[in-house]
């Protein structure tokens, strides 16, 4: 019997309906799974369709990096062609325990899936989350929390997107915020559960992950979720 841990990941970026106008997608989820690989893990790199996940197993990790954009049913499919996809997925994290990370966009993605915001323990809000303009950034870890991905974590700095007024669902464990107009806002969290599920706020695109402090986040979330301690 082969007990060798699996080292498979499997990288989701967004495509028509799930890549929205802002953000590069696939340019994004390929420099993550360079991280990945980087932290031993054997990357592959997926975009989003119905079947995407239908021969996904044995997985140490799953990593969404999608958001919202071309719903054409004449193209993908109406909202009952992927509804095998969206209980896959969840049946992926909840019942066989894959780790997931789901990144930056990722709060305002599978928006047809109602079960998504408690998968990932929150989500962005139509008219209500906001952010300020690009630029250089800082995530701090909230004071006193002892949780692996953070304990001893310095301030994280990055050009990057401060996502603001998420919403996170009860029983949340929030990890680093960053502030806007003297308020501090979640961004990255631990979501409830069941299994080990992040919610990582940053990673507008590339240039985030030229960031050493966020590349060392990225790892430490990667470590937690793989059941290690950074």
């Amino acid at each position: 019997m082969n007990t060798t841990p699996t080292t498979k990941a499997l990288v989701l970026v967004g495509r028509g309906r799930y890549q929205d106008r802002w953000h590069d997608d696939a340019a994004t989820g390929h420099r993550v799974a360079g991280e990945l690989a980087a932290a031993g893990l054997e990357p592959e790199v997926r975009g989003t369709a119905p079947a995407a996940l239908d021969d996904a197993t044995g997985l140490a990790l799953l990593v969404v990096v999608a958001g919202t954009g071309r719903a054409d049913p004449d193209w993908d499919g109406g909202d009952e062609r992927w509804a095998p996809f969206h209980a896959r997925l969840a049946a992926l994290v909840a019942e066989d325990g894959v780790p997931l990370l789901a990144l930056h966009q990722a709060a305002n993605t599978f928006t047809d899936a109602p079960g998504w915001a408690g998968l990932i323990g929150g989500r962005w809000v139509p008219g209500l989350s906001m952010h300020p303009p690009i630029g250089p950034a800082v995530f701090r870890p909230v004071p006193g929390e002892d949780h692996p991905v953070v304990a001893g974590l310095d301030p994280v700095e990055a050009f990057d997107e401060r996502y603001c007024l998420l919403q996170p669902e009860p029983g949340t464990r929030v990890l680093l915020t960053t502030e806007h107009e003297g308020v501090e806002h979640p961004v990255v969290w631990q979501a409830p559960g069941p299994g080990r599920v992040l919610y990582d706020g940053l990673g507008h695109g590339t240039r985030s992950y030229d960031s050493p402090s966020r590349r060392e986040l990225l790892r430490r979330e990667v470590s937690w979720l793989r059941g290690g301690t950074p």
